[in-house]
């Protein structure tokens, strides 16, 4: 006799789509509850369902939210704390989240306005909001708590008027100004730069602010870097504790270190460098090379826990701009006792390093010195005299002779070389633009990388065979969603990438080598940009895919990272070095240490590319209605970005300032194509500008096409089928 199968449970439950699908369109958290009521199931199928919500959710297709509770990934918590990041064009606030981990950009999230009597949320303010969907990545949020120490402020430039005066934020992403009532000016006049808080108002018409503190004239040579240091609330004054710790520094001894002084160790840096952290040398040793790489001994002015380490942690960086540099350390230690000046003693951490003649490394050592810099020289006069051939007693042949090595050790491992300019802004002495242009890629610049990486490398594997605890500098291959657009984005140039996710370095850096020296060349090395990861620090290693590095960490800038300090301590303390070595307590905190830093360093990287963007817009203000010969750079639904060739300059083409049409976006071809006029605009397309804005204060540009260049547009045959806008 056949036994009949006892019905399994798990069989009668809804499918994995109808779960995934009934989350996603429920307004808040669901539980198993919930779910079972849905789909009618009996107490006998929720150890069932159970197991399957967990399932989904270690898959990625249901986000935990609470004990036993799930939402759709990417869904934000019915309360959460947002950062306050601009204001639209009635005044209320605009926000982010503080914590995103889902795919794309993070959500926009609009506030109520505050209830009458409570000041305006200001930008930098950080509240716990109730939050509400209103549509696809949009949610409405009304203020449950503000965490914020103390009131946002508002950094703008001052304009008077009859009724008192406004405010016209410098934050392009605040929309509209602040009025400023009678009496609150601060004695600020107009034009000014000033900082102000949010007052109480009756909830109608512009939002009130009281001015409270004047930072100088807009125009002037500190304003642009002003701006953008006050926007990115990056820290400018050091604590007194702090200051008074740098002020009782002094030199080293040879007690105890090893005397590298008669080794003629050179710092080669820019012209305009004034800290120099780290020195090099090479000889010939068989038929490989003896390499010394001497970085500046940090730590042992800046100790754990004490009043220098807490402001360095803060700032994490240095920040540099075209008129100045926010250091991470105060100037006695950054260009005094810290910074390797020829002739002058200077305690050093050093890696002395063999490498066969292939570029291969043989050993490495570690050890902390005292040394005199031989020379400062600057990357233009090295470079100009290995051309040359100069006659010249510092080693600089060897150098080369090294660097050629190291280099077919790069290319025999496949990196990533990507070849983007950077852009120099050039300043006369009242501060004011003269000249944007590519800053020049020597030889010698890749000469000092070479050594530093080596370097590098050979700290993160020092570090791992003490046992030790390390910051790495990691750096993740490219997603297989920004795979497959890079893909895409090839495709019509006949360039192909190996199938699958396992891409190397060296795959992507053929394709580049293919397309050096054609009109593509830039594009694709700014595309290629885009599909990488960005790099992080980490105690966790999962390698350096950009460099093709199974291990790697930042060792050779202690002066303006403090990534690099965490380094040295931990060599110190393994390698038993002396005092100023990680401590146990430092050890337990380098996860958050590690984000704490990867957060300053994109901070002080956003802040310098805005201070860039708004120096350019103050040296194009004065050629509003000029032509110029451009390049599309970026394609979006609300218009183009443009380039212009030689300064570099990037703004926005408007879509409501092309052609009166029905201008549909693909992404696929990364266009905007007309319905009616079959007009098309594409990525890296040479078009003609005019300049119709330019506003020193947000560092934005705006620029219309010439109608004629999108007549030969459609004339080169790049229309395409109309497709709906996405």
């Amino acid at each position: 006799m056949t036994r009949k199968r006892r019905p399994d449970p798990a069989d009668a439950l809804p499918s994995r789509e109808d779960i995934r699908r009934f989350v996603r369109e429920h307004p808040g958290r669901v539980g198993k509850g919930e779910i079972a009521r849905a789909f009618n199931l009996g107490p006998e199928q929720h150890r069932a369902l159970r197991d399957l919500l967990k399932e989904l959710a270690a898959e990625g297709d249901l986000a935990p939210a609470g004990h036993r509770r799930f939402q759709a990934p990417g869904r934000l918590p019915d309360a959460t704390i947002v950062q306050i990041t601009g204001t639209d064009r009635d005044g209320d606030a605009v926000a982010r989240p503080v914590q995103w981990e889902g795919p794309g950009p993070p959500p926009q999230i609009l506030m109520v306005a505050e209830p009458r009597g409570r000041p305006a949320l200001a930008p930098g303010e950080r509240v716990l909001a109730r939050l509400r969907p209103i549509g696809p990545g949009r949610y409405e949020g009304r203020t449950l708590k503000r965490l914020s120490d103390a009131p946002g402020r508002i950094l703008g430039v001052y304009r008077s008027g009859p009724a008192g005066g406004r405010i016209v934020p410098t934050d392009r992403r605040a929309k509209a100004e602040w009025l400023v009532p009678p009496g609150e000016s601060g004695a600020a006049e107009p034009g000014e730069i000033v900082l102000a808080a949010p007052l109480p108002g009756s909830g109608f018409g512009l939002r009130p602010a009281r001015i409270v503190e004047r930072l100088g004239r807009m125009g002037d040579a500190r304003s642009v870097s002003l701006i953008v240091i006050h926007t990115n609330d990056i820290p400018t004054v050091f604590p007194d504790a702090a200051l008074a710790e740098a002020k009782r520094a002094r030199g080293v001894t040879v007690r105890g270190r090893t005397d590298l002084r008669a080794v003629p160790l050179v710092t080669i840096d820019g012209e305009d460098a004034r800290d120099f952290d780290d020195a090099v040398f090479a000889q010939p040793e068989g038929d490989g090379f003896r390499l010394l790489v001497a970085i500046a001994d940090v730590a042992q002015y800046v100790r754990p826990g004490s009043a220098l380490d807490r402001s360095a942690w803060t700032r994490g960086n240095s920040c540099y701009f075209p008129d100045r540099v926010v250091p991470m350390l105060p100037e006695e230690l950054s260009n005094g006792w810290c910074s390797l000046r020829p002739g002058e003693d200077r305690g050093c951490l050093f890696v002395e390093m063999r490498i066969d003649a292939a570029g291969r490394k043989l050993s490495h050592a570690f050890g902390r010195g005292i040394m005199r810099s031989a020379a400062r020289l600057t990357y233009e006069a090295v470079q100009a005299a290995h051309d040359d051939a100069t006659d010249t007693a510092l080693p600089i042949a060897p150098l080369y002779a090294a660097f050629r090595a190291l280099l077919a050790a790069r290319q025999a491992r496949g990196t990533l070389d990507l070849d983007l300019p950077e852009r120099r802004v050039i300043l006369d002495d009242a501060g004011r633009v003269v000249a944007v242009a590519p800053r020049p890629r020597l030889d010698s610049h890749r000469l000092i990388e070479e050594f530093m990486v080596l370097a590098n490398v050979s700290a993160a594997e020092e570090l791992e065979r003490l046992h030790r605890p390390c910051v790495y500098r990691v750096h993740a291959p490219p997603s297989d969603e920004k795979l497959e657009t890079l893909r895409g984005f090839l495709h019509p140039f006949g360039i192909a990438l190996p199938p699958g996710n396992q891409i190397h370095p060296r795959d992507l850096d053929g394709v580049l080598k293919r397309v050096a020296g054609t009109e593509q060349a830039l594009l694709v090395n700014e595309v290629m940009l885009r599909s990488q990861s960005q790099a992080a620090y980490s105690p966790d290693n999962i390698g350096h895919f950009g460099l093709a590095l199974p291990r790697y960490a930042h060792f050779t800038s202690p002066i303006r990272r403090y990534a690099d300090l965490l380094v040295h301590r931990a060599l110190i303390a393994g390698l038993k070095l002396g005092v100023g070595g990680l401590t146990e307590e430092e050890a337990g905190q380098l996860a958050d240490s590690a984000e704490h830093i990867t957060a300053t360093e994109r901070r002080a990287a956003l802040a310098e590319r805005d201070a860039v963007d708004r120096y350019l817009a103050a040296f194009m203000a004065d050629k509003v209605g000029a032509v110029f010969a451009a390049r599309i750079s970026g394609v979006t639904r609300f218009g183009l970005f443009v380039t212009i060739a030689g300064s570099g300059a990037s703004g926005l083409v408007p879509v409501s300032s092309l052609p009166d049409d029905f201008w549909m976006h693909d992404e696929a071809t990364a266009s905007l194509n007309g319905r009616r006029s079959r007009l098309s605009f594409r990525l890296a397309q040479e078009v003609e500008v005019r300049l119709a804005e330019a506003s020193p204060v947000t560092g934005g540009l705006v620029f219309h096409i010439m109608q004629g260049v999108a007549d030969r547009g459609q004339a080169a045959g790049s229309r395409t089928t109309p497709r709906r806008r996405r």
